[in-house]
């Protein structure tokens, strides 16, 4: 059978380990990146959805440096066409890509094709099967994961002018975006005309990322993606079998009321909020929810919810998850699945060596 072959990279020209030895400091983020995980191993996962295998036809690009490419846009919030400037002058990200300083990146076009070879040779499976291997790996690292999940949902507006898209519709036209939906993205307390305090819905159109966040570490173990309008109580089982079978050490999960007609939950410990209904009525059945309420799972649940918040905040205000990059549903459970193993990266560089990430500097060092 003939042997596996990548178009070559330049890390050890004379132009590759002499420069990254003097310019990009030994705890850089990205030198701590390439230590701590064995990009071998996408490349092996990844090159199974390739027709060849690259065993046949024109040597491609190594899976794992389009990954990494992938990983930079998502980590700086760039455009594929950004991250490809930036592969071509930024010096640590040229060292993190395998690439001499004085060798060409590949193209946006290539990363659009990547994409698209993944999803058309096997759908979503390969981005989800990432996120699990970077929580595999974690395991492998010996970050010991905790007890308790969080489980909630990410808002995403889809990319469209909403008042245009109408237009578009009544001329008789498809949709922009024919996988988004109208759906809530909160309440708000408000007084109306007479001066009484209502409670009136916020909406947006769009997409829902349903995410569980493990407490202890701050990682994203598992998600999946829903049209704007999928009620969110129904998914929670769909995400919460996700940790099961990840062996995650589940005792407790937690979420806000809006998952509170899913409160029966399989082997461990329920501290889903409770709506005020359950524990105000006035008659003998509140007792076994006020018990709940009273436990010590339920009261440390509530007390981690802010966690995923916080999480949802920094996917949102550092790595564009506020808004959809792609129209569709496929391209957006793209984005969110990138999204997190950015996060997940993040965070385990953080904890195995204490190296913060530096955002948003985009300098051509």
């Amino acid at each position: 059978m003939p042997r596996q072959r990548f178009k070559g990279q330049g890390t050890d020209s004379f132009f590759g380990r002499l420069v990254y030895d003097r310019i990009v400091p030994e705890g850089h983020f990205f030198r701590t990146l390439n230590r701590i995980i064995p990009w071998e191993r996408f490349t092996k996962k990844l090159v199974q959805y390739y027709r060849g295998r690259a065993r046949v036809g024109r040597a491609p690009y190594d899976p794992a440096l389009l990954l990494k490419m992938l990983l930079v846009a998502y980590l700086y919030d760039l455009s594929e066409r950004q991250v490809e400037e930036m592969a071509r002058f930024n010096l640590p990200v040229k060292y993190f890509l395998g690439l001499g300083a004085d060798e060409l990146p590949p193209d946006h076009s290539t990363l659009t094709a990547f994409k698209r070879r993944l999803l058309d040779n096997g759908r979503l499976d390969a981005f989800e099967e990432l996120l699990v291997e970077i929580v595999s790996l974690a395991g492998e690292q010996r970050i010991e994961f905790g007890t308790l999940q969080v489980v909630d949902s990410v808002h995403t507006v889809a990319d469209v002018n909403v008042e245009k898209d109408d237009k578009r519709r009544r001329d008789g036209k498809p949709p922009r975006d024919p996988g988004a939906q109208w759906g809530v993205k909160h309440s708000r307390r408000m007084k109306d005309a007479d001066g009484k305090s209502i409670r009136q819905k916020v909406y947006f159109y769009g997409y829902k990322g349903r995410v569980s966040l493990n407490a202890q570490t701050g990682f994203i173990t598992s998600a999946m993606v829903t049209p704007g309008n999928a009620h969110d109580g129904r998914q929670f089982p769909s995400v919460f079998d996700r940790d099961l079978a990840l062996g995650l050490p589940v005792e407790i999960v937690a979420a806000d009321r809006a998952y509170d007609d899913t409160l029966k939950v399989r082997g461990v410990h329920s501290a889903i909020r409770l709506n005020d209904y359950r524990t105000e009525k006035k008659d003998k059945s509140k007792a076994g929810w006020v018990a709940m309420k009273a436990k010590p799972e339920y009261i440390r649940g509530q007390r981690e919810l802010y966690k995923i918040e916080r999480k949802f905040g920094e996917a949102k205000q550092g790595h564009g998850l506020g808004r959809c990059r792609y129209v569709g549903f496929l391209r957006y459970a793209i984005q969110l699945y990138l999204t997190a193993v950015a996060l997940n990266l993040k965070r385990m560089v953080k904890l195995l060596t204490g190296v913060n990430f530096k955002g948003r500097a985009r300098a051509t060092t």
